[in-house]
């Protein structure tokens, strides 16, 4: 099936004139969106280039945006009154960083407050307002994307409408904003979304004569459609951008992104297929792609085939990331079973290994081999750090437990220097889906009062553990 094929019928919509009058269409439909041509504060900055969009996972709420977060979802009365007093008192007593963060959690899928999902646009239409706040093409898109997950098309149109006429003639900066548009839309998961802004991008690359547009807008499409799970038709959208001559070498980002897709939607021939390929054109497969088909084979329960690519990784010489341990370990099912009670999980690496099923079993073998442990410690006569950070629940249970087995095996020798202090770095929370509260904590924690261990939680700072080196040793051996 081709891209042609998929936006047909019911995926095709028609898209608001960019000649049509701005104020009469939010007159129409009686939206709060401020003139585009209001003042010199919300214009495009002339000649500054608008850089490719790559998807980030938005930092953690400040401490003002969850109270502010929470003050909603216990004031929300069906009174659009209370709502929208709560939004500006909040933009009035906000920073720019505050205001904008607090907005990217209302747009983000992955939300801590979905239920607040459609407050985003309000909370944009009166952000708009704040003195400080400068036009930014890249956070209309983001605003369109929701609106058409929410299935509000007109206000999403009128958005459309105002960014076409803002850019204007300008092919670079509007390319940038459908290439946007169409990455959210992805990220939201929104087939619809996607081939409506597909449509958009084939339009504006018809008409330039620019390779370069050319080649980000292939890129932001190629990629977007491995979002939504379309592998075969993003690849054959790569065959396209070489017929037509844009590239002759698609990069790296690219290929990864359609080897992922594949093996997320299960299909292992064509994802091994495409590897094959690229390493038979010179690109060798590193850590990052060792991961990717992890993950895929994890989602699947493909745990046998996972064993096999470990020791393929350890014959070529690949290194191991925290990734890797995160990939591989949220695939077992008993390990993450037994996460959810702490209170009785195994204390050693023999106990564990011996309550895992066999190819549970092996993962865990090809995994403590690595030197993850290793490159997460950092040994002086003055101090031994152990960095969780990045890690998973079930990555932190792992190195603990062999962390437990590297000391005692140190302290054994004879002339090694015993630091003068011991240190667990988990972090408080800071970036956790609810603020302040840090599950990989927890699991020390319960961990550490299990097994009688001397490390406490340091009163200068709650998101370490930390106790004195000989205590240590007399307490391990």
């Amino acid at each position: 099936m081709t891209i042609t094929h998929l936006v047909s019928g019911d995926h095709k919509r028609k898209r608001v004139s960019s000649f049509t009058s701005v104020s009469a269409i939010m007159e129409a439909l009686q939206l709060s969106l401020p003139h585009p041509w209001g003042s010199n504060k919300t214009c495009l900055q002339l000649g500054k280039t608008i850089r490719p969009l790559r998807l980030q996972p938005s930092c953690a709420l400040s401490k003002q945006g969850q109270r502010f977060f929470t003050s909603l979802a216990t004031s929300v009365t069906g009174d659009p009154l209370v709502t929208d007093r709560l939004i500006r008192k909040f933009i009035a007593s906000s920073s720019k960083s505050v205001a904008l963060n607090a907005l990217s959690h209302l747009l983000t899928p992955s939300s801590s407050h979905p239920h607040l999902s459609s407050l985003a646009f309000p909370f944009y239409s009166l952000l708009t307002r704040a003195p400080w706040f400068s036009w930014n093409p890249k956070l209309v898109a983001d605003v369109i994307a929701l609106l058409y997950k929410q299935e509000r098309f007109r206000e999403a149109d009128a958005l459309i409408s105002e960014t076409v006429s803002k850019l204007d003639i300008r092919e670079r900066e509007l390319c940038t904003f459908y290439c946007c548009l169409i990455e959210f839309h992805a990220k939201h998961k929104s087939k619809k979304g996607v081939f409506d802004t597909y449509t958009s991008l084939k339009q504006i690359l018809f008409c330039s004569s620019s390779v370069y547009l050319k080649r980000r807008a292939y890129e932001s499409m190629i990629c977007s459609l491995c979002v939504i799970d379309l592998p075969r038709e993003a690849e054959n959208m790569l065959e396209e951008m070489k017929v037509q001559g844009i590239t002759s070498k698609p990069s790296l980002f690219e290929l990864r992104s359609i080897v992922y897709a594949y093996g997320r939607v299960g299909l292992f021939k064509d994802m091994k297929r495409l590897l094959f390929e690229m390493e038979s054109e010179g690109i060798k497969m590193d850590t990052v792609c060792f991961n990717m088909v992890l993950s895929s084979l994890g989602a699947h329960g493909e745990l046998l085939e996972m064993v096999s690519w470990l020791q393929r990784m350890k014959y070529l010489n690949i290194p191991l990331s925290i990734r890797t341990y995160n990939t591989v370990l949220n695939s077992c099912p008993s390990i993450m079973s037994m996460l959810q009670d702490p209170k009785s999980i195994p204390l050693s690496l023999t106990e564990l290994l011996a309550d895992l099923c066999e190819n549970e079993s092996m993962l865990v073998k090809e995994l403590i081999v690595s030197s993850v442990l290793v490159e997460a410690m950092a040994w002086s006569s003055l101090e031994l750090k152990l960095d969780l950070h990045g890690m998973h629940l079930s990555s932190a249970y792992l190195i603990i437990l062999q962390w437990f087995d590297e000391l005692r095996t140190r302290f054994e020798l004879v002339e090694t220097d015993i630091p003068a202090e011991v240190r667990i770095i988990c972090g408080s929370g800071k970036h956790s889906t609810v603020r302040g509260d840090s599950p990989v904590k927890h699991l020390v924690k319960e961990l550490m009062v299990r097994t009688e261990s001397p490390l406490r939680i340091d009163r200068k700072n709650i998101g370490c553990f930390i106790a004195k080196g000989k205590v240590c040793k007399s307490w391990l051996c």
